[in-house]
């Protein structure tokens, strides 16, 4: 048998139609995960009960499988805490997804934080800043610049994570891939095909990426 171009060049309409699903799901996770890690990051130089909480955090989602979680989330969760039996299957993606990132989020902005010399906190508080305008005025300006690309390949890693949703029964572009390759039999074409477009999202996505660095450098520029 041969690779049939035609075919898998054919199928990719039919693909994309999943494709808002699949953005979806990974949107939000982006815009969820990076707050929730900001916040971890924060936590880690907090107080020793609020830090040693976020060490867990981090430790468990790092230290444990994508998929485990998000099997915990979707079935695991209704059974401890009834009220969540009416979670359904995207936003437990999301939520597992948001959670798992958001470790890997966590550290990244804590090493952002802590390139940022210690002399601009002193400074700040010495020309009279609280606590939270310095963060929020100096340091976390210099931070976020430093953090974009280590956020930014967690950020293309949780877009492709986001295929483990039709272990859950989603419907989006994996599981749009496999339903096509059982109808024809075309598996290889199909799956490639479906590669396809996530390499183009990640395209998409790291020249995004490059557009912020550069936004967010432009005061740094001598």
């Amino acid at each position: 048998m041969h690779f049939d171009v035609a075919y898998m060049l054919g199928i990719i309409p039919q693909i994309l139609q999943y494709l808002p699903v699949t953005l979806t799901i990974s949107l939000l996770s982006i815009v969820l995960a990076t707050v929730l890690g900001l916040g971890v990051a924060l936590l880690l130089r907090a107080a020793r009960p609020l830090a040693a909480f976020a060490h867990v955090y981090i430790s468990f989602f790092r230290g444990t499988p994508v998929l485990v979680q998000l099997l915990m989330i979707y079935f695991g969760l209704p059974q401890v805490f009834p009220l969540m039996n009416n979670l359904d299957a995207i936003h437990a993606v999301i939520l597992g997804l948001s959670l798992n990132s958001a470790a890997y989020l966590a550290e990244v902005f804590r090493a952002a934080i802590d390139s940022v010399d210690e002399g601009q906190w002193e400074a700040s508080l010495a020309s009279g800043l609280g606590h939270i305008q310095a963060a929020r005025r100096i340091v976390l300006p210099q931070a976020c610049r430093n953090a974009i690309p280590g956020a930014g390949n967690i950020w293309i890693g949780l877009i492709k994570n986001s295929s483990l949703a039709f272990t859950l029964g989603v419907s989006e572009l994996l599981a749009g891939g496999k339903l096509i390759a059982t109808e024809s039999l075309k598996f290889f074409e199909a799956y490639f095909a479906v590669g396809l477009v996530y390499w183009a999202l990640t395209i998409v996505l790291s020249a995004l990426q490059r557009q912020l660095e550069r936004y967010i450098g432009k005061p740094y520029k001598v």
